[in-house]
């Protein structure tokens, strides 16, 4: 299968090189320049490759794959043919034919290796994108509430992209700064044509407006392999071609670096980028590989750990190890309509931030932020989490009070493997949200007593420097 692909410039997860296979036209957006992809064939999966999971743990997944419909053509990554070939069970999912399980473990012992062991996930639907040149900063602080002004280099921040006045979410994406003025950014595959809209939309402004030049590339036809999980570390340093040198113990949380990985055919790849993190509240690496190297290098993982180390895991187990770790999830419980504060993600807004605003929806934000006490405006709802009676809330399910007053809607839910308790998040009215509140949650017409819990539910395991708990 050909892709196509062209470089305009930097962001930052995986970079180096890009293998141009075929190329487009670069197109101008005010003084900035864009990629323009031209999208590679695809053919339908017959029905037999599209098998549904009774899989209690990822109900999401599934109603997702049912919306679209048979003679959709769906994109590939580039391991789908791994993927097959490991009785990976294919299904739709935003867009792409992705694995939700494999034939040697169920979504529920997938999940528990993860926590056991490691577990490798293809998250190669996920947009990468390059953001380089002397306003990229700048910019990056319009769009979105964080200090990149003051992120050192190979350091990473969870953050928000969002709109205008009403500070709304586009999207949640990940950054990383390369360089002084180069960026690397990972958006959600769910969301690629509003984001991309959206990308050259804020750019032609900031810079028809007089800023600074801005370089963006979207990194399509490139991989993305996270690699999950208490062993995660022993792993990735086993197939290192300079394991002295690169110290895996000083990388931390939320820091990246330039790896050469060895192949299977011995050689030495070319640097990829590792990002310490991942979306399981585990220990673990995001990999971003170049389309040349994608399968060889996930390959060589799977060969050097072994299956009784490291085994692939699909959505299933990412959705249900995601919600243990208190993770949102894009179109279910963040969405264009919802902001940083009532999504419980103030954090994002940097301390600086906060005085100086300056980004898109910082009007609405900042009021958010401060209570109604203190002058500000407050917000009617908040994220929180559920421990849920009985059977399980799913998307949709409605939060009441003892009168059976609506005060909310579930947003997120699944059996947690890990406790054995049905858990589930969504929003709830104010006043509602603190910890031990007990409410009730209509479950098929029936009524199932809840307690607002805090998140995470499993608590995290990350390589941080003060902890220093998990392996390296």
């Amino acid at each position: 299968m050909q892709r196509a692909k062209v470089m305009v410039a930097a962001r930052g997860s995986v970079l180096n090189p890009v293998l141009i296979l075929s190329k487009a036209p670069l197109l101008s957006i005010g003084h900035g320049v864009r990629t323009v992809t031209r999208k590679s064939p695809t053919t339908p999966l017959p029905a037999h490759r599209r098998p549904l999971v009774n899989a209690g743990i990822c109900m999401q997944v599934i109603r997702h794959a049912s919306t679209v419909s048979n003679g959709a053509i769906l994109r590939r990554t580039p391991l789908y043919d791994l993927h097959v070939a490991r009785m990976g069970k294919m299904v739709p999912f935003a867009g792409y034919s992705m694995p939700v399980q494999y034939g040697d473990l169920g979504v529920g012992e997938s999940h528990k290796w993860t926590r056991e062991k490691a577990s490798l996930f293809d998250v190669g639907h996920m947009v990468q994108h390059r953001l380089s040149g002397p306003g990229a900063g700048a910019l990056l602080e319009r769009i979105t509430p964080a200090s990149i002004a003051s992120l050192d280099q190979h350091h990473s921040t969870l953050s928000c992209l969002l709109h205008p006045v009403t500070g709304g979410i586009v999207d949640d994406t990940v950054i990383t700064r390369l360089g002084p003025e180069s960026f690397y950014l990972v958006t959600n595959a769910a969301c690629r044509e509003k984001d991309t809209a959206y990308l050259a939309e804020q750019i032609d402004e900031f810079t028809s407006a007089g800023a600074e030049k801005v370089d963006w590339e979207t990194l399509d036809g490139w991989g993305l392999v996270a690699v999950q999980g208490p062993l995660s570390a022993e792993i990735l340093g086993g197939i290192l071609t300079e394991p002295a040198e690169v110290k895996l113990k000083e990388l931390y949380f939320g820091q990246s670096k330039f790896l050469r990985l060895r192949l299977p055919s011995g050689e030495a790849s070319t640097p990829v980028l590792a990002s310490r993190g991942g979306y399981t509240g585990e220990d673990g690496f995001e990999i971003s590989l170049p389309p040349e190297i994608v399968v060889s290098a996930t390959e060589s993982l799977l060969q050097s750990a072994g299956p009784d180390r490291l085994r692939l895991a699909g959505l299933g187990a990412r959705d249900s190890l995601r919600l243990e770790a208190g993770m949102c999830l894009y179109g279910h419980d963040l969405d264009d309509s919802t902001t940083p504060v009532e999504a419980a993600l103030s954090w994002t807004v940097g301390k600086d931030r906060r005085t100086g605003g300056g980004f898109n929806g910082a009007e609405t934000v900042l009021r958010q932020i401060k209570p109604v006490k203190d002058g500000g405006s407050g917000v009617s709802r908040r994220r929180v989490g559920f421990i849920v009676d009985g059977a399980p809330a799913r998307e949709g399910a409605e939060i009441v009070d003892a009168e059976g007053n609506v005060i909310g809607k579930i947003t997120s839910g699944c059996p947690s493997p890990t406790l054995g308790k049905n858990i589930a998040m969504g929003y709830i009215k104010s006043g509602h949200h603190k910890a031990g509140t007990e409410v009730e949650i209509l479950v098929r017409g029936k009524r199932r007593k809840a307690k607002v819990t805090k998140m995470p539910f499993v608590a995290s395991k990350y390589w941080k420097q003060a902890a220093g708990s998990a392996p390296a």
